[in-house]
């Protein structure tokens, strides 16, 4: 039996989760240079132990409200397409391993932003996690 592991974080009241696979590392909100001219979700760039990486507050992406970043706030660097970049959360919680058939398209019913960035869902007990579609995140239709 097939599974996948993922990287389970929080925005507002719910839980993403992305295959450990695209996650570089997790850290720890650093120095964001604004670049101007950009959307909005575009929270700037980081240097990054000498590169240089774009920085996506997902919060703003899926037209959320803003908040200040406190402890919890993380940065996940990922690979998306052979490229890297970082994605700000509201606070990682954990690893799961979800077996492939607890995995699913996203139901046609979810309508809005939540469908367009969701490509799968992950159920685990009671719980549901979703998948984005890291690709669509970042693309600036």
């Amino acid at each position: 039996m097939a599974s996948r592991q993922l990287v389970v974080f929080r925005i507002e009241e719910e839980d993403f989760g992305v295959e450990i696979t695209q996650v570089n590392e997790i850290i720890r909100p650093i120095e964001i240079f604004k670049v101007p001219n950009t959307p909005e979700y575009i929270e700037g760039l980081i240097n990054l132990r000498g590169k240089v990486h774009t920085v996506v507050n997902l919060r703003k992406r899926f037209n959320l409200p803003s908040r200040e970043f406190d402890d919890n706030t993380k940065i996940v660097i990922a690979s998306v397409k052979s490229v890297i970049v970082g994605f700000i959360v509201d606070e990682v919680k954990e690893i799961v391993k979800v077996e492939d058939e607890d995995i699913e398209n996203a139901p046609s019913a979810l309508v809005g932003l939540k469908r367009k960035y969701v490509k799968e869902i992950a159920k685990i007990g009671e719980r549901v996690i979703l998948i984005p579609d890291l690709d669509v995140v970042l693309s600036t239709d």
